[in-house]
């Protein structure tokens, strides 16, 4: 079975010291770092808004981060801080990220780049999915920030392509501490959550 790692949003925006940090976000990148040179294919997402963001509540007067307010698909949606902004620091990568492991192939897809699309996956307005199929990707192993926005939409997304889809549990940090709902989707689409010491059966360890 070929299988791909997706690591999502593990940019300096969303760690520690960032403008939308998840707590302990920084945490998870050595053991992304252990996992790096275990796959053939390693998938970047990256954040890369427009500073303009609909989803940014800077844009909606009156409101603040963390309010909701209704998103262009008519759907109830949460505001967030100004966040990796497509050329600035806090898109980039966190330094610590030690992309020289990757041993193989290794690409970066940009999500959210205009202004009335915010998507949380990694699979949200890219080809990704595409990608993957064409490279007979079978399995997908993801990790990164945050469990309970990015990651858990694309391991959802991931899910609904047909992928046999893995959540790291040690390589991902939520912002909200409570995940039930997030535990929820994933039994729902069959995404499996592991801990990293799991791998083994999945023979990738």
């Amino acid at each position: 079975m070929k299988k791909a790692l997706i690591v999502v949003d593990v940019q300096n925006d969303f760690c520690p010291g960032g403008s939308l940090a998840v707590p302990e976000g920084d945490q998870i990148i050595p053991l992304i770092n252990e996992l790096l040179p275990k796959f053939d294919l390693v998938i970047f997402t990256m954040d890369w808004h427009n500073p303009e963001m609909k989803a940014f509540a800077s844009q909606h007067e009156g409101l603040l981060p963390f309010d909701k307010y209704i998103n262009p698909d008519g759907n109830e949606d949460t505001l967030w801080p100004d966040h990796c902004i497509a050329e600035t620091p806090g898109a980039e990568l966190h330094p610590s990220l030690d992309i020289a492991k990757c041993k193989k192939d290794f690409y970066f897809f940009k999500k959210g780049t205009e202004k009335e699309y915010h998507p949380y996956s990694g699979f949200g307005g890219t080809e990704l999915a595409q990608f993957l199929n064409e490279r007979e990707i079978e399995r997908v192993y993801i990790v990164g920030l945050a469990l309970d926005f990015c990651v858990a939409d694309t391991a959802v997304d991931a899910a609904m392509e047909g992928f046999d889809t893995i959540v790291i549990e040690d390589g991902t940090r939520p912002i909200n501490n409570d995940i039930n709902d997030t535990l929820k989707k994933f039994q729902e689409a069959g995404v499996k959550f592991i801990e990293s010491w799991e791998m083994e059966m999945y023979e990738l360890m």
